[in-house]
């Protein structure tokens, strides 16, 4: 693993990558509240595979890269961030990977810069407008979403979602990462239950534009959605829905019994996922 720090507009971001330089590069987003090292284990499986992956820290979650101002994490921001990753280090153009969060940042650069991305691989978030018009559904499927979502209502309170997430030695944030063992847990922990970085991550939540998600056009490059069964956050309606946000071609890949950690608890199934996608348009 290679670890280095890259400049992208006024700040400084930290990236590791793996594989070999002349392989297909592969981008990874991780989600909240992990960090790149949520990439590790699915990282070295797709290096084995002969791709080049570059796992980034994002806005917030790198030191460098940590702007006090809520609207500084809209996501027009985060997606620029990574189009601005690609332009650092001399990519016209690269696979794109993301879980969770980092799934929402995928969808809309996919959407706003189908040039710059082959390939799109979202897991454990489906496209947005898909979610927001289940989410507004009168019936029994958008009200389960609805009680799926609800945390959000507190994610976006300054200041309450911290003291709640870091009480008692930050157990509540701890808790989010179950079923986890403590090995997976830790390097998120760490970083996250320190309060400038928790802070900085719930902004993601704090700038949430839903008109703008909700309204998100079709992706029209090759797309590749990856839900688990056991995801509390998000439930089998708005999962399966993915597939009429989706223009180009397009695969659903259900994994059965797993958490909402699809990269840490299933990265051989996710690293398959990723290279079957990853190849459909190399070979």
């Amino acid at each position: 693993m290679r670890a280095y720090h890259v400049t992208i507009g006024a700040y400084e971001f930290a990236a590791t990558e793996e594989g070999p330089q002349t392989g297909p590069p592969v981008v990874l987003l991780h989600g909240f509240p992990q960090t790149s090292a949520s990439w590790q284990a699915t990282s070295r499986l797709l290096a084995a595979e002969g791709l080049r992956t570059i796992a980034l820290d994002q806005r917030g979650y790198s030191p460098g890269a940590r702007p006090a101002e809520v609207a500084e994490y809209h996501v027009d921001r985060l997606v620029e961030d990574v189009v601005g990753l690609l332009d650092a280090l001399h990519l016209p153009s690269a696979h794109l990977v993301g879980h969770d969060w980092g799934a929402i940042v995928a969808w809309h650069a996919a959407v706003a810069h189908p040039d710059r991305f082959r390939t799109l691989t979202a897991v454990s978030v489906p496209h947005l407008r898909g979610f927001y018009k289940v989410l507004a559904a009168d019936t029994p499927e958008g009200e389960e979403q609805r009680q799926r979502s609800a945390y959000v209502q507190l994610f976006r309170m300054e200041e309450k979602a911290e003291d709640v997430l870091l009480a008692n030695s930050a157990r509540a944030l701890h808790d989010l990462f179950s079923p986890l063992p403590e090995s997976a847990v830790l390097p998120h922990y760490a970083a996250l239950s320190q309060r400038p970085t928790l802070t900085a991550a719930l902004n993601w939540y704090r700038a949430i534009d839903a008109k703008q998600s909700a309204t998100l056009g079709n992706v029209r490059i090759p797309t590749t959605f990856v839900w688990s069964t056991g995801d509390i956050a998000i439930g089998r309606a708005v999962a399966e829905g993915c597939a009429r946000n989706v223009s180009g071609p397009y695969r659903f890949v259900e994994l059965e019994g797993v958490s909402h950690w699809i990269p840490d608890q299933a990265p051989v199934e996710l690293a398959r996922a990723v290279v079957e996608r990853v190849r459909s348009v190399e070979n």
